[in-house]
């Protein structure tokens, strides 16, 4: 749907090349993480990741059914299916002993920032995911405990709010939901406006939604994977003119983290962008890949979808299996889940993704998931089959917190950069 026969040659073009559009001449908007993963003494919480695991299953199973739903089976990327819904009694493994004890920051994983709905605006933090396509964000219905913590969106206190007749509904992991009505009203992030736009101001909300920090999520992925079916806020905003360029760029970091809306930053990134175009329907999905550890390449001619709604990369288990066989010491740590652990003492730096440009390396920092014991460490590579598609992988945050990404609609392409 996305990349047609008269955008190949325009796309092909744009492969491991300088970006065609113009730079800094968008809006940004500074976001911070909540990471729950590793604590803050560094060790690995092994529930909290779990936790991640089922939860990217879960939306990305339902992604699968919304374009299943809203383009059809054709969409689908080769040996993609709709896979059961994971839940954490049966992905749970049994508590293992740990050299010490967790210390639980109460963080999650987030990258989040401020948006605004209605008129006069209502305050909200959300995580920006491009894994996603919807907006949600808890309603003043919502009157379980799970919202109390939340900023709620009142449709009474907005003179641009309308009411319509879809539903928005997602299944999590804890056997709950994410679901309420559908809405139109005037959102604006980091002073780009869209008018009109459909998200869910949802009445009920999940257990494991209920003690996070953000209020909801803000997908930037294509109208394909949408609940709503609905056009998602920024593709919204570039209709109406709000923005120049239909193109977006992300700096994920500790510190200094930015979305940036209507173009890319050039004070954060060094030389031109890296583009390559979108080869799947729906997803920030970019294909040719190959994965190497050193001068060895252990996996390669695979799609990735990029995602910073999650932090981990998941890869099929036997090409992430063979990614482990190549560094030293290392041995499966968690076979239900595809966790792998190595000695921290030789934590690798050159594992690194290439689409037929650059290598594009993980640093060690990044390639760490957190401290098993005193002498091992969990690598963010994970073996787990999410139903995307038989050769593909879904690249978290791990990957995109060693380069500046740019995510261009305007081309149907996603590039990458050398942070400053």
């Amino acid at each position: 749907m996305f990349i047609k026969a008269g955008l190949i040659t325009l796309a092909l073009a744009l492969t491991a090349s300088a970006s065609p559009f113009a730079e800094g001449r968008g809006s940004r908007i500074s976001f911070e993480k909540r990471d729950g993963i590793t604590t803050q003494d560094g060790w690995f919480d092994r529930k909290k990741a779990v936790e991640m695991v089922v939860r990217d299953h879960n939306k990305h199973r339902q992604n699968l059914v919304n374009l299943f739903m809203n383009v059809g089976p054709q969409a689908f990327n080769e040996g993609a299916q709709v896979l059961p819904i994971a839940n954490m009694s049966q992905s749970a493994p049994a508590e293992k002993r740990q050299a010490e004890a967790l210390t639980d920051e109460e963080n999650d994983v987030y990258w989040e920032g401020p948006i605004s709905i209605g008129t006069p605006g209502q305050n909200f933090q959300i995580d920006f995911d491009t894994g996603s396509a919807d907006l949600w964000i808890p309603s003043t219905k919502c009157t379980s405990s799970y919202c109390s913590n939340k900023n709620k969106y009142d449709p009474s206190r907005s003179s641009t709010s309308e009411k319509k007749s879809g539903q928005f509904s997602i299944l999590y992991g804890d056997g709950s939901e994410v679901s309420g009505p559908e809405y139109t009203d005037t959102v604006t992030v980091a002073g780009v406006t869209a008018k009109g736009q459909y998200f869910s101001p949802v009445d009920t909300i999940s257990p494991s939604f209920g003690s996070e920090a953000v209020d909801g999520i803000l997908g930037l992925a294509f109208p394909a994977i949408s609940n709503l079916n609905k056009s998602p806020f920024f593709n919204t905003a570039k209709s109406q003119g709000a923005v120049k360029n239909g193109v977006f760029g992300m700096k994920l970091a500790k510190i200094g983290s930015e979305l940036y809306l209507g173009g890319t930053d050039s004070s954060l990134y060094t030389g031109s962008i890296e583009y390559h175009p979108v080869t799947g329907t729906g997803f920030w999905q970019i294909g040719g890949a190959s994965l190497r550890v050193g001068s060895q390449t252990v996996a390669s001619g695979f799609q990735t979808i990029i995602d910073s709604g999650t932090t981990i990369i998941y890869g099929p288990p036997s090409s992430v299996a063979a990614l482990y066989k190549a560094i030293p010491g290392s041995k499966v740590y968690d076979s239900q889940n595809g966790f792998y652990s190595f000695p921290c003492a030789t934590t690798p730096s050159n594992v690194a993704l290439n689409w037929g440009g650059k290598s594009w390396a993980i640093s060690a920092d990044n390639f760490v998931l957190g401290k098993a014991s005193l002498t091992e460490c969990i690598g963010a590579i994970v073996g787990r089959d999410m139903g995307l598609g038989s050769k593909t992988w879904l690249v978290g945050d791990s990957f995109m917190k060693n380069v500046y990404t740019a995510f261009s609609f305007d081309a149907n392409s996603v590039g990458f950069s050398p942070l400053k």
